[in-house]
C-alpha cells in the first residue's frame, strides 16, 4: 500500500489512497498471469469520488506506457475513458487531452472508443431526481458549466482529428447512434444538435451528413405534431391561462401581471412535441445565419455551399415527406438572404416539376412548394412571380396541346395527369395571394398581363382542373378572376358540383359518410408557421393572408349576362368566404400522391448569378 504525502486523519486529501504498484508494473504482472493488481487498478479508476490529483497521476503513468496498451487491455482502456475529466480543473483537462492524443496515435484500435466517449458528453449529464418517492432520471438542464464542458469536448475531438486524419469516416456512425430519442427533453435535443452543428465548423466534410441526420430527426417530430394538434394545444393553453387569470383577479394588478408574463409565455409552444421541434428549429436557423454572415455582411461563398448542402437534404428527405409543417422553413429562411437564392430554389423546383424522369409524387410535391413559396415569400418580387407564372402557364398550355393532339378523349384522371393538376393549382394559389401586387401601380398593364396568361383556356379544357383543385382554392380563384373579368368559372364549378365525386364509405357498410374534397392530396408547405420561439425569424419574411371583404370581390364592371345571378349567389354562400385560404390543407390528409405524367419544358431564364 502506498500513501502519497498527507496526514491520513487531519489533512484533506490531495492525492488519495492508492493500492497496488505502478501502471507499468501492473501491466507486466497481468501479462504474466497475475491479474490481482490489474483488477484493483480498474476498481480504483472507477471510483466515483476520485480526486483531480489522482486522475493526473494515473494519466501520466498511462501515457508513459501507452505502447503497451494493446487490444488485450480493452476493458482497462474503457475504464480510463470513463474517467470524469469534463468540467474538472484545467490541469486534469490538459492531462486528459495529452493522454487521448498519445493513445490514438499509438493505438488506433481505440479510435472509435475515444470518439464515443467524447460524443457521450454532447448532452447534459444525467441526474436522478426523487419525486413522490420515485427516482426519475433526467438531464441536468440547469448546469451552468455546459458551455465550457462542450468546448472541452470539441477541443478533444479536434485534437483527435489532428492526430488521425481519417477520423471523419468513423465519427458519423457514432453521431447517428448517440442521437437522443426524440422523446427526450427539449434541452437534451437542443444541446446535441448544437454540438453536431459545431462539429461541422472544423470537420466540414461531415456537414451534409450531419444536416441530413438532424433534419431527418426533426421531420419525425414535425409529422408527429400536426397543424390541427398544435392549434388545439394553443387554444387549450389560452383557455387555461384565462381561467387562471380570472381566479387571481383582485389579488394582483392584472395589467402589470400580463405585461410581465407575456414575453415568457410567447416563447413557449404549448404542444410538447412541437415545443421540442421549435427548440431545434431555433438552433438550426441560428446556425444558418451564423454560417452565411460575417461581420454583419453576407458571405457569398459560404452561403452558396450551405445552400447546396441543404438543397441536397431537401431533395432526399423534405420533398418526399408529405404534410410536414415547419422543417421546410429552413430553406425558406436561407432563401430570404438574397434574391438569387430564392430564384435558384424556384428554378430547382421547376426542374423537378417538369422533368418526365422524376416520379409523379415528387413532381406534384414540387408544384406545391413552388406555388406556396411564390405566394408566401415576401422577399420574392412581382417580376420573379410573373416569370414563374409565364413558365408554368407555358408548360400547362403545351400539356393541353399534347392532349388535344393525341386524338384521345381527355378526361379528368388524377392518376394520369397529377403533375398537370398540381401545376394548375400552383398557378391559382399564386394568383390568389399575389394578384394585388401584380395590379398595383398600373392596373391596365396588370390586367393585360393576366389576360395574356389565357387562363380561360386552362379552366375550360377537358382535363377540368377546377374539379380536382381544393375547393377553397377554386372558390377564391373564381371570385378574384371574376372581379377582374379575366375568366368566369362558376358555370364549370356548378357542373362539377353536380358530378358524383369520389366518396369514402363507412367501414360498417351503408351509406357513404364523407366526400373527398382533396382528391389531389395536395398541401401547401408554407402554410402559416405556428412555432413561437423560432417564428420571430419567419414573421417579417412571411406574406399572411389578407382577408377580402365581399365588396372587394365584386366585379370592377358589369358581369356577363346569364351569369350574374349565379355569381351573386356565390358571394352570399359559404364557399365565397376567404377564411379557408389561411390553412388550405387539412392536416389529416396523410396518403401519398400517386400519378405519372410527362411534358418537358425549358429551365428558368431569369435566374441571377450570386
Amino acid at each position: 500500500m502506498e500513501i502519497q504525502g498527507r496526514d491520513f486523519l487531519n489533512t484533506p486529501p490531495v492525492k488519495t489512497v492508492r493500492f497496488g504498484g505502478s501502471v507499468a508494473d501492473t501491466l507486466i504482472k497481468h501479462k504474466r498471469g497475475d491479474s490481482s493488481d490489474y483488477e484493483l487498478l480498474k476498481h480504483q479508476l472507477a471510483d466515483p469520488d476520485i480526486k483531480d490529483a489522482q486522475i493526473i497521476n494515473w494519466l501520466q503513468e498511462f501515457r508513459s506506457c501507452v505502447t503497451q496498451l494493446t487490444k488485450d487491455h480493452e476493458q482497462l482502456i474503457y475504464t480510463v475513458l470513463r474517467l470524469p475529466w469534463v468540467g474538472r480543473s484545467q490541469a486534469v483537462v490538459e492531462e486528459y487531452m495529452a493522454f487521448l492524443s498519445n493513445l490514438v496515435s499509438a493505438q488506433t484500435v481505440y479510435l472509435c472508443a475515444c470518439l464515443k466517449m467524447v460524443v457521450s458528453h454532447f448532452t447534459p449529464k444525467r441526474v436522478t431526481i426523487c419525486e413522490g418517492g420515485v427516482d426519475i432520471s433526467d438531464s441536468d438542464d440547469e448546469d451552468e458549466n455546459l458551455p465550457r464542458n462542450f468546448s472541452q469536448c470539441h477541443e478533444a475531438l479536434q485534437l483527435i482529428t489532428r492526430y488521425v486524419p481519417s477520423t471523419s469516416h468513423f465519427l458519423m456512425p457514432i453521431l447517428q447512434e448517440n442521437f437522443p430519442f426524440v422523446q427526450k427533453s427539449s434541452r437534451t435535443l437542443e444541446c446535441y444538435v448544437h454540438n453536431l452543428l459545431r462539429v461541422t465548423m472544423y470537420i466540414p466534410a461531415l456537414r451534409r451528413d450531419i444536416l441530413e441526420l438532424i433534419i431527418g430527426k426533426m421531420l419525425k417530430l414535425d409529422v408527429s405534431a400536426s397543424r390541427t394538434d398544435i392549434e388545439e394545444a394553443e387554444e387549450n393553453a389560452l383557455q387555461t391561462q384565462q381561467v387562471d387569470e380570472q381566479s387571481e383577479e383582485g389579488l394582483f394588478d392584472m395589467d402589470e401581471d400580463m405585461s410581465a408574463d407575456d414575453s415568457s409565455r410567447v416563447a413557449v409552444t404549448a404542444h410538447p412535441v412541437a415545443e421540442r421541434l421549435d427548440a431545434l428549429m431555433a438552433v438550426l436557423m441560428a446556425y444558418i445565419k451564423d454560417v452565411c454572415h460575417e461581420n454583419g455582411s453576407l458571405h457569398v461563398e459560404r452561403t452558396k455551399e450551405l445552400y447546396r448542402d441543404l438543397l441536397g437534404v431537401f431533395d432526399k428527405l423534405i420533398l418526399p415527406t408529405h404534410a410536414s409543417c415547419h422543417v421546410q422553413y429552413t430553406l425558406f429562411y436561407l432563401c430570404s438572404f438574397r434574391l438569387a437564392l430564392a430564384e435558384a430554389f424556384l428554378d430547382h423546383l421547376w426542374k423537378v416539376l417538369q422533368s418526365p424522369s422524376q416520379p409523379a409524387v415528387l413532381r406534384q410535391a414540387a408544384a406545391g412548394y413552388l406555388g406556396s413559396f411564390l405566394a408566401r415569400a415576401k422577399f420574392i418580387p412581382v417580376l420573379t412571380v410573373r416569370a414563374c407564372l409565364d413558365l408554368l402557364l407555358s408548360w400547362i398550355h403545351r400539356y393541353i396541346d399534347s392532349q388535344d393532339s393525341s386524338g384521345r378523349q381527355a378526361c379528368c384522371d388524377i392518376s394520369l395527369h397529377g403533375p398537370f393538376y398540381a401545376a394548375c393549382q400552383a398557378v391559382f394559389y399564386t394568383l390568389i395571394f399575389r394578384h394585388r401586387a401584380m395590379l398595383e401601380g398600373n392596373m391596365k398593364k396588370g390586367l393585360e398581363y393576366l389576360q395574356s396568361l389565357n387562363l380561360e383556356r386552362v379552366v375550360m379544357c377537358q382535363l377540368n382542373p377546377l374539379k380536382v383543385c381544393l375547393p377553397s382554392v377554386t372558390s377564391m380563384f373564381a371570385a378574384i378572376t371574376r372581379k377582374y373579368q379575366v375568366v368566369f368559372c362558376y358555370t364549370i364549378i356548378e357542373r362539377n358540383n353536380r358530378t358524383v365525386l369520389p366518396v369514402v364509405r363507412s367501414s360498417a357498410g351503408g351509406d357513404s359518410v364523407t366526400t373527398n374534397t382533396n382528391p389531389l392530396d395536395s398541401f401547401f408547405p408554407f402554410d402559416p408557421f405556428l412555432l413561437k420561439r423560432s417564428g420571430h425569424l419567419i414573421e417579417p419574411l412571411y406574406q399572411v393572408w389578407e382577408e377580402l371583404a365581399d365588396k372587394d370581390l365584386l366585379p370592377i364592371k358589369a358581369g356577363r349576362q346569364g351569369s350574374r345571378e349565379d355569381e351573386d349567389d356565390f358571394l352570399c354562400g359559404e364557399t365565397a368566404q376567404p377564411e379557408g385560404i389561411v390553412g388550405m390543407t387539412p392536416s389529416s390528409y396523410d396518403s401519398n400522391l400517386r400519378s405519372p405524367s410527362s411534358v418537358g419544358s425549358p429551365p428558368f431564364t431569369f435566374q441571377r448569378p450570386f
